[in-house]
């Protein structure tokens, strides 16, 4: 594969339609990448993130996260796993409404980019960001990446009541509750509720939840349509992260005293054999609540 992209400077599993900038070495050998960089950048799937910085040696250069998920072992952010595996070393997240398609052709986008060394945040901003791809930065490290990490759930949450043909009122609404648990997640782990409002949180969640190229939204579909959760991932080499996150999820929830209906409605239908209308059917007959959008809500 490697020789392959160097050879025709595209990658043909992934976005084999855009060129590679002439700039971009490709190379096999991560550890001497990392070695030699100023900056490293992980974005790999969420279950393989702790191999892949495993393989790489010591480093001295900032590491930026682009991957939006947890460890699935220990349910760890991918800012804790870098930090445990670089002590010292200053660890940074990427996360945002950003499909990688659109990025690479030069489409307007915006992210966050976020570190408590607001010196390292002010300097990836600058290093990173263009006209086309708008850093904004932020000090709030727990909250961008819980955002990033669930609202891969409630897509397939909307994808599965979209394949259902419920309306675009049910999926309205699945978002506006789904944007509820994630944001009680975050400050139950010591995010800021004030994040969950912004690109990271409200904006990921719009974009995955309702946009053509999402794979959770597309996966939640499938799952609607009667195929199986097997037969849809195998389907593509596109990961859907939604998967390995809600499991982690809640793990999370639960060692929090957090309650997150959507999402354990979403864990019966892929790992209990719920189907997906009625994991969608035991949402709507829950008890009718005071809507309460306080930082200390504790149901849906």
């Amino acid at each position: 594969m490697v020789e392959a992209i160097r050879a025709r400077r595209r990658n043909p599993w992934y976005l084999p339609d855009v060129e590679l900038p002439s700039a971009v070495e490709v190379t096999g050998d991560a550890a001497a990448a990392a070695a030699a960089a100023t900056l490293v950048i992980v974005a790999v799937p969420s279950e393989f993130f702790a191999g892949a910085v495993g393989r790489l040696g010591a480093l001295t250069a900032p590491v930026l996260s682009a991957t939006k998920g947890f460890e699935p072992a220990r349910h760890r952010r991918m800012s804790e796993v870098a930090a445990e595996r670089w002590p010292g070393v200053p660890v940074a997240v990427l996360s945002g409404p950003t499909f990688a398609r659109e990025v690479a052709r030069g489409q307007p986008t915006a992210a966050v980019v976020a570190s408590r060394d607001d010196g390292l945040a002010a300097e990836l901003q600058r290093r990173l960001g263009s006209r086309e791809f708008r850093l904004y930065t932020n000090r709030d490290v727990i909250g961008v990446e819980v955002g990033g990490a669930l609202k891969n759930v409630i897509a397939l949450a909307t994808g599965m009541a979209d394949g259902l043909g419920l309306g675009e009122n049910a999926r309205a609404a699945l978002v506006t509750r789904g944007l509820a648990e994630i944001t009680r997640l975050a400050v139950a782990l010591g995010g800021e509720p004030a994040t969950l409002a912004g690109l990271a949180g409200l904006g990921d969640l719009v974009l995955t939840s309702t946009g053509t190229l999402s794979r959770n939204r597309a996966l939640g579909m499938a799952l609607a349509r009667g195929e199986s959760r097997e037969a849809a991932q195998q389907a593509t080499r596109m990961v859907a992260e939604g998967v390995p996150t809600v499991r982690s999820a809640l793990a999370l929830a639960a060692r929090h005293g957090v309650t997150l209906p959507i999402a354990t409605e979403i864990a019966a239908v892929l790992f209990e054999g719920k189907s997906p209308a009625e994991g969608l059917r035991s949402l709507l007959g829950r008890a009718a609540t005071r809507e309460d959008v306080r930082v200390g809500e504790r149901d849906a």
